[in-house]
């Protein structure tokens, strides 16, 4: 058996506000910050150890996608996706979400 880390990575594709479920939803929308403060669109992260987030990444994000991780780091080939080891996924702050794509490297 290798002995070898699975190694993937995060790219930030995309970074949305709903706002039309913070205006019906939030009890002061005006104060509502807008798209994740955290992440960037195009930043990139690349995981060494699949356990633990990257430095510098939501943690919140992370626990959401552990199992998408998890599958591209498999290789595993997820329902629809043209390439094995490739996963679209996104956090749950369905106000401001973030979607990610997670790749295996190597």
């Amino acid at each position: 058996m290798s002995s070898q880390k699975a190694v993937c990575k995060i790219t930030v594709l995309k970074r949305t506000v709903n706002q039309d479920l913070v205006d019906e939803y939030l009890e002061n929308p005006g104060a509502h910050p807008g798209p994740c403060e955290f992440l960037q669109e195009g930043q990139e992260f690349v995981v060494d150890n699949i356990w633990g987030a990257p430095q510098g990444f939501c943690p919140w994000a992370w626990a959401d996608m552990r199992k998408d991780i998890l599958m591209a780091a498999g290789g595993c080939r997820h329902p629809g996706m043209r390439e094995p080891g490739v996963v679209i996924t996104g956090c749950s702050d369905w106000f401001r979400p973030v979607l990610f794509k997670v790749e295996k490297l190597g």
